[in-house]
């Protein structure tokens, strides 16, 4: 059996930190156990069998605080997909499989971008089930 797709290209296609005064940076880093993580991920055709998947990472404050800081970065994921499949098995391929390829090299970016914002000691301790987001979203 022959692959079902193959990454043609990675790359950070948009990053953004930001901390707007000192105050914010001394609140927010007393208080960043009140921040999550949070993913959204897109896809689009550019060619035909070629995709551009587009997974976002944000991690922010939900709550009503106004001294907060924001972090996002939107990785882009070009594949090639091998054969035909029908739509849900391709929402599969981007939602799961692609995820779970990219997602250790995509969390060590963010993780180095927050802590070269100020934030060394920030980890993030669950691991991402991508195969139980995708069949929680099918129901």
């Amino acid at each position: 059996m022959t692959e079902k797709y193959k990454i043609i290209a990675k790359f950070v296609k948009d990053i953004s930190s930001e901390t707007p005064n000192v105050d914010t940076y001394l609140f927010v880093k007393d208080n960043i156990s009140n921040y999550s993580l949070n993913i959204d991920i897109k896809s689009s055709a550019l060619k035909p069998k070629i995709i551009q998947v587009e997974t976002t990472l944000k991690y922010s404050d939900k709550s009503q605080n106004t001294k907060k800081s924001f972090f996002e970065m939107v990785y882009a994921t070009v594949i090639r997909i091998n054969e035909d499949f029908d739509k849900k098995e391709l929402g599969k391929i981007v939602l799961c499989d692609v995820q779970n390829e990219i997602y250790p090299e995509l969390e060590k970016i963010f993780l180095n971008i927050m802590h070269g914002s100020g934030f060394p000691e920030l980890k993030f301790n669950k691991k991402i089930n991508f195969e139980e987001l995708y069949k929680n979203n099918q129901n």
